[in-house]
């Protein structure tokens, strides 16, 4: 069965995706059009997958390239699809890596398994 994407994410599930704090994303929510999570009848921000992917693109321009708030709008509202592009790009190549780092893992202890067997004196 396929696992299915959430919904919602909660304002402290989503800084905790970026490990910033929950002000700057609201702080960035007032900066950026792109950023409307919904609310709900107690104006908690309740976050789509789309919402967070932007928060990629604007946590990746100005976290990671270092841009200032003004030239991360200039650039989102330049090239907005072709960011989303490369967010998906990054995204993708981080869970390949993480799929072959455990895969790597596994390999190495099954190998390491092998080794110990092949010392165990045989019974008979």
């Amino acid at each position: 069965m396929a696992k299915s994407e959430r919904v919602y994410y909660s304002i402290g599930e989503v800084a905790e995706m970026f490990k910033v704090s929950t002000s700057l994303i609201r702080f960035w929510e007032k900066e950026f059009d792109v950023l409307k999570p919904h609310k709900n009848k107690k104006g908690n921000r309740l976050f789509t997958a789309r919402d967070v992917k932007n928060l990629h693109i604007i946590y990746n321009l100005v976290k990671v390239k270092g841009y200032t708030l003004q030239g991360a709008r200039e650039a989102i509202k330049a090239d907005f699809e072709g960011l989303d592009r490369n967010i998906t790009l990054l995204q993708t190549l981080g869970n390949m890596h993480k799929m072959l780092q455990e895969l790597d893992s596994e390999l190495a202890a099954r190998a390491v398994e092998t080794v110990v067997q092949k010392k165990r004196p045989s019974s008979k």
